[in-house]
């Protein structure tokens, strides 16, 4: 289904019908054209040669005719009638709806000023009349109206359970209360994100607005977005764990860009992502944990690039990508772990050129790339430890040209290169462990470049010349037969 588009005005447009003078004539004109087109075609199936002339014309004849006269008054009079019941019911339709939606607006402004009190329980009963009145709602512009205030309750000032001053009962006993109340709207809006999208209860296709907005917590696991914009631009995740196990996100944009994980779990296992665009671009992980595990990405684009981990964890282990795009060009990895232990791309593309590995602990052990497209282009292994130990790429085109291995443990251990195009022009360090004897013999025959301050060439863990001179000898490209 697709969504309305951000910031359209919720308004009902009004009635709009063309003057009566302009419609009669109009369908007069259409009701002649049907009946000729249909004498014609009659005309024409019977074959008819010409009329039969008759000098005089009998009683009988002349009844007929005139029959046939008050036939044609009769129905034009049918067909002004018919004309002027439609438009009446356009009006009252109308009339009915204008009242549908005065009524409507009465009790959005009464749960509106319920959700604003400070009393707790009257509070939450302005939660549930709101996602009620959305229920309601006559127009689809309205129930996104109710939507909107709802998750602008969640984007309001909030106080951490952490920032609480401390020994101040009152301060929690309010902190308490209004958490109930906003993990109370995040519970809802799951609950009619379950339902099937042609339920006329499901909130699936609609935008939701959680820009800016503090999570500490909450439950959208087995939600199904369909289309529509969920936004979680400049979110902070503090705290508790924010479930989205089993939902279904297809179509539509989900964006977590800008947003700040810090401490707590945001849970994506067995997630699935169909087409549409998943966005982390420059989000910072710190202390968090963010639990892709045995995810389905089909098509779509996943946007992670200029992502920061510091520590924590993302977890991608046994994720499934089937023609995703994958981006985490410019990220750095200072801190924490990333894992792609057994996941499996096939075709699509994943991009970690220009990314800094340092300090991270990185691991797509057993990772399947079958006819993906792997960069890996001007990244830097400066530090941590990254281990590629039992990769299989077959087929596609793996890129490392550029890399520099200058620190840190990086494992090509048993990696298997099988079909495709390997490329690795320009790279530069020391050379991984395992990765000469997973590439196979030398392009050239195995001299060595001299590490800088030392006094001899031929030290082992310096890339052979067909690495370093590539540009101009043109080995470093290779084709790679099963």
């Amino acid at each position: 289904m697709s969504h309305q588009p951000r910031g359209r005005r919720a308004e009902r447009r009004s009635l709009r019908l063309w003057h009566i003078g302009i419609v009669l004539p109009l369908v007069f004109t259409v009701a002649i054209m049907i009946a000729g087109f249909v004498f014609y075609t009659g005309w024409d199936l019977l074959d008819a040669r010409g009329l039969k002339k008759q000098q005089k014309i009998d009683s009988a004849t002349l009844f007929d005719l005139v029959k046939l006269s008050f036939g044609v008054v009769a129905g034009a009079g049918g067909l002004v009638a018919l004309v002027v019941a439609y438009r009446r019911q356009r009006v009252d339709e109308d009339a009915a709806l204008r009242d549908t939606t005065r009524l409507h607006n009465e009790r959005f402004t009464t749960a509106v000023s319920q959700l604003g009190d400070t009393s707790p329980t009257v509070r939450l009963g302005g939660v549930h009349a709101l996602a009620g009145l959305a229920d309601d709602a006559p127009t689809r512009e309205l129930r996104q109206t109710c939507i909107d205030v709802l998750c602008a309750f969640l984007r309001l000032p909030y106080t951490a359970e952490s920032d609480l001053p401390p020994s101040d009962s009152a301060a929690r006993h309010d902190y308490l209360a209004l958490r109930e109340a906003r993990h109370t709207v995040i519970r809802l809006i799951r609950d009619h994100l379950r339902l099937p999208q042609k339920d006329p209860q499901s909130w699936q296709g609609h935008d939701f607005d959680f820009t800016s907005t503090v999570f500490d917590g909450g439950d959208l696991s087995e939600a199904n977005s369909s289309g529509g914009v969920v936004t979680f631009a400049d979110a902070t995740f503090s705290g508790g764990t924010v479930n989205f196990e089993d939902a279904t996100f297809s179509g539509g944009t989900v964006d977590f860009s800008f947003a700040l994980f810090s401490e707590g779990v945001i849970d994506f296992r067995r997630a699935t992502f169909s087409g549409g665009t998943f966005n982390f671009r420059i989000a910072t992980f710190s202390e968090s944990t963010v639990n892709f595990r045995d995810a389905v990405f089909s098509g779509g684009t996943v946007d992670m690039s200029s992502v920061m981990l510091t520590s924590g964890t993302i977890d991608f282990n046994r994720a499934q990508f089937t023609g995703t795009a994958v981006d985490f060009s410019y990220g750095m990895f200072s801190g924490g772990q990333i894992g792609f232990h057994h996941a499996a791309f096939s075709g699509g593309m994943i991009d970690f050129s220009n990314t800094e590995f340092s300090g991270a602990t990185d691991f797509f052990t057993m990772a399947r790339f079958a006819g993906a497209t792997v960069i890996f282009r001007d990244a830097a292994f400066s530090g941590g430890e990254v281990d590629f130990s039992g990769v299989e790429f077959s087929g596609g085109e793996v890129d490392f040209s550029g890399v520099e291995f200058s620190g840190g443990e990086v494992d090509f251990s048993g990696v298997e290169f099988s079909g495709g195009t390997l490329t690795y022009l320009g790279a530069s360090g020391s050379v991984p462990r395992g990765l000469l004897a997973s590439l196979g013999p030398p392009c050239l025959p195995v001299s060595l470049w001299p590490r800088a301050g030392s006094e001899r060439a031929g030290h082992t863990d310096q890339f052979p010349v067909c690495w370093r001179a590539a540009a101009r000898r043109r080995c470093a490209v290779r084709s790679l037969t099963p």
